[in-house]
């Protein structure tokens, strides 16, 4: 049901990694993006991936700003981890720390800014254009 709260469930696994997180809240782990964005991210896994017969990912959702419940668009991390079966690559990508999901997030954004400064959303409210990105 969506607005229903629902507490979090410690026995579930480690809060401080990406799937801990995901079984402990029944939700998936939402950053700030160093461009002010809000940004949800879950592990996408494709089949095939070099030797692996699994490849699992970070697969970020960007969501529009303030009173919009839409997304704006992603963002994916290269390959992050392999394995035999579809569980098994998305479960050593579930491992990684809640710190390094956030890291990857804020390196994607770099480089897509091509290394300029982000823009924090009080600066983007600030503009003088509204259609100004």
């Amino acid at each position: 049901m969506p607005g229903q709260f629902l507490p979090a469930d410690h026995s579930k696994g480690d809060a401080n990694t990406l799937g801990g997180y995901m079984a402990v809240h029944d939700r998936p782990a939402a950053f700030e993006g160093s461009d002010g964005f809000s940004y949800s991210v879950d592990i996408a896994v494709d089949a095939g991936a070099g030797s692996a017969r699994f490849a699992a990912y970070l697969l970020f959702v960007q969501w529009a700003r303030v009173g919009a419940a839409s997304p704006l668009g992603h963002l994916e991390t290269d390959y992050l981890a392999g394995g035999e079966t579809e569980a098994a690559a998305r479960d050593a990508v579930g491992r990684m720390p809640l710190s390094a999901v956030k890291a990857a997030l804020d390196a994607l954004i770099a480089e897509r800014a091509g290394g300029a400064p982000p823009r924090r959303w009080w600066d983007a409210m600030r503009a003088d254009d509204v259609g100004q990105p």
